[in-house]
C-alpha cells in the first residue's frame, strides 16, 4: 500500500496537535476517520483538520473498511480492550503510551497482534525525534566510554487542576495505571532502555506527600541495566518548580539532555558539544513515518509493542501493580 489510511479513536489535547495532524500531513499517510464519544466535539474536530468520516462508535470506526490501521488516542484503561477490537478486525494499531494499566494487559495484546501477523505500535517516539537520535549515535560512537550511570530528575509543582480538586484522568490510578509518574516516567524508562539497553532489576518507594488526588505524587527509584550500568530517578510532582535532567556518566566523559523540554543536548568528554535540536511541529511525525514504513515492509520502526512491554514491566515493580 503506498498510502496508510489511518482512522483515530479519541481527539483530546493530544490529539490536537502533538499526533493527529501528523497523520495526515506526513508523506504516504492520510487520516481519514476520527471517532470521539460527544458528536459535538469530534465534528468540531474533524472539521478543523478536515476529516472526512466521523464516528461516535468505536466498533464502526474500527470495522470502516476505508481504515487500514487505528491509532487509539484514548487514556490507558480502554487501550486493552480497544487494541484487542483492532486485531480481530484485522487491522495494524498504534496506541498512546503507556500501552495498557499494566504488563499483564500489555503481554497480551503483544501476542494477539503478534500471533495474528500484524503490527501493534505505541506512541513511545522520543525514539524517532533526531534530539535522542543524536544522543544514541555518541553512544554507540564510544564518545564517553563505558556507561557508568544514569540519573533523572523529573519536578513541577502541582497545577490549579490538581490545587482545586478537578476531575484529572492522569492522577486517577483507575483510569491511568497510576499519576503523573505513570504517564511521564514511562516515556523516559523506554527511552533509557532505548539508548541503553534492558533495565533488567528494578526497586522503587512511592508516596502521597501532597494528597491532593488519589495517586503517588513523589516516586524514588533504582534500578540496574543487563550491560551492568546503574540508574536512579526523583520524581515529585508536588515541588517548588519544573525541572527535567538526564545525565549518562561513562568513563570517559557525560552526556546531558532533558526528556520532555527542549534543552541543549551537551556531551561532555573530549570536547565540550551543545546542539540546539529543536521538536517537529507535530512532535510524532518521525513515529507517524516509521510507522508507515514498517507496516510497508520498508524498515523496521523502534516503538513495537514488544519494546513497550518491558517498560510496563518496570513500572509494575515501582508501583507494585498487578
Amino acid at each position: 500500500m503506498n498510502v496508510v489510511r489511518w482512522g483515530m479513536i479519541g481527539c483530546g489535547s493530544v490529539a490536537e496537535r502533538k499526533s493527529g495532524p501528523a497523520f495526515y500531513k506526513a508523506p504516504g499517510s492520510a487520516l481519514v476517520a476520527v471517532m470521539g464519544r460527544r458528536l459535538e466535539a469530534v465534528t468540531d474536530y474533524a472539521a478543523r483538520h478536515g476529516i472526512d468520516r466521523t464516528y461516535t462508535d468505536v466498533d464502526a470506526l474500527i470495522n470502516d473498511p476505508e481504515v487500514d490501521a487505528v491509532y487509539i488516542a484514548t487514556p490507558p484503561d480502554s487501550h486493552h480492550a480497544y487494541s484487542l477490537k483492532v486485531a480481530a478486525a484485522g487491522k495494524h494499531c498504534c496506541v498512546e503510551k503507556p500501552m495498557a494499566l499494566n504488563a499483564g494487559q500489555s503481554r497480551e495484546m503483544q501476542q494477539v497482534f503478534a500471533d495474528a501477523g500484524l503490527h501493534l505500535f505505541v506512541s513511545y517516539y522520543r525514539r524517532s525525534l533526531p534530539r535522542f537520535q543524536q544522543v544514541r549515535q555518541w553512544l554507540e560512537q564510544g564518545r564517553i566510554g563505558e556507561v557508568r550511570h544514569l540519573s533523572w530528575t523529573l519536578t513541577k509543582a502541582p497545577s490549579p487542576k490538581d490545587l482545586d480538586g478537578s476531575a484529572n484522568w492522569r492522577t486517577d490510578p483507575a483510569v491511568a495505571g497510576g499519576g503523573y509518574f505513570a504517564d511521564l516516567a514511562s516515556h523516559g524508562f523506554d527511552l533509557f532502555q532505548y539508548l541503553l539497553g534492558d533495565i533488567v532489576e528494578v526497586a522503587g518507594f512511592t508516596a502521597r506527600q501532597a494528597g491532593l488526588y488519589a495517586a503517588e505524587d513523589a516516586v524514588s527509584a533504582s534500578w540496574r541495566f543487563a550491560s551492568g550500568a546503574l540508574g536512579m530517578g526523583c520524581w515529585s510532582f508536588v515541588a517548588d518548580r519544573r525541572e527535567d535532567r538526564v545525565e549518562i556518566i561513562g568513563s570517559q566523559g557525560r552526556i546531558g539532555f532533558s526528556v520532555f523540554d527542549e534543552h541543549p543536548v551537551e556531551l561532555h568528554a573530549d570536547e565540550h558539544i551543545s546542539l540546539e535540536i529543536p521538536h517537529h511541529e507535530h512532535i510524532q511525525w518521525h513515529h507517524v513515518l516509521g510507522m508507515n514504513a514498517q507496516i510497508r515492509g520498508e524498515s523496521q520502526h523502534p516503538a513495537v509493542a514488544a519494546e513497550a512491554l518491558k517498560t510496563d514491566w518496570v513500572m509494575d515493580q515501582i508501583l507494585k501493580r498487578h
